[in-house]
């Protein structure tokens, strides 16, 4: 890898920074503890992560998106609502779990120190299928100072759609060699590198909790395959 080429490193977002896999399973809980329902909760948030993942990756392909991150969350929250026999749950209880707590996910610990180091050297980015505000909402939660914020929802093409990245390169002013994914997730790596990207691996083994992530092994044709932030950071000599 050539580091001295990279001026920007671009993040995923949804899984790779922040515990999306918590939040959802305490606030179905909760909601679930008020009318006395039990079930699996941990299960159903990763069913709620899968479905609603599935619903974004390479939206606008074929014609304009009509709706965004949030609300693949609500529609996909509703679907399981009626699955799993959780007709007791009111509309105020699919607004807090599918938007209220998404927009309050907290960061992974190694992240939030790491970030400034970065940024000392590099343009450092979020670059996510996440939409706009929920990626404002979780940086003034978590106290992350972005450089800059790419969501899909602004450019019209969801990853893994190649146009994604090259608008994120392209509105950076570099060339995609210049840039490197940062993301614990092959699929999106994979993608960023089909167009020029540099692609840094970064382990989140507790992304889908007990269940373990479904794509834990990282493609050896990353560029950098790192454990954690501050191990990437000193990859990256920030």
């Amino acid at each position: 890898m050539t580091i001295s080429e990279i001026r920007a490193l671009t993040f995923d977002t949804g899984g790779t920074i922040l515990d999306w896999h918590s939040g959802f399973s305490e606030a179905l809980s909760a909601a679930g503890a008020q009318y006395g329902i039990e079930q699996d909760w941990p299960s159903i948030a990763n069913e709620l992560r899968r479905r609603s993942l599935s619903a974004m990756l390479n939206l606008g392909k074929d014609k304009p998106p009509e709706y965004n991150f949030d609300g693949a969350h609500r529609f996909t929250l509703k679907e399981l609502i009626a699955e799993y026999g959780l007709g007791d749950f009111t509309e105020s209880d699919v607004r807090a779990i599918a938007y209220d707590v998404p927009h309050r996910f907290k960061c992974w610990p190694d992240f939030p120190p790491v970030l400034p180091r970065l940024r000392q050297k590099y343009i450092a980015a979020s670059f996510t299928i996440l939409s706009y505000r929920l990626i404002i909402d979780t940086a003034r939660v978590n106290g992350l100072a972005w450089d800059a914020v790419f969501s899909c929802e602004g450019i019209g093409k969801y990853k893994l759609l190649p146009e994604s990245y090259c608008a994120v390169a392209r509105y950076l002013q570099l060339e995609p060699r210049q840039c490197c994914m940062v993301a614990c997730h092959n699929f999106d790596l994979n993608a960023a590198r089909s167009v020029g990207f540099k692609t840094a691996f970064v382990r989140r083994p507790d992304e889908w909790g007990s269940a373990g992530p479904p794509d834990p092994e990282p493609n050896p044709e990353h560029d950098l395959i790192v454990d954690g932030f501050e191990e990437l950071a000193e990859a990256l000599g920030a």
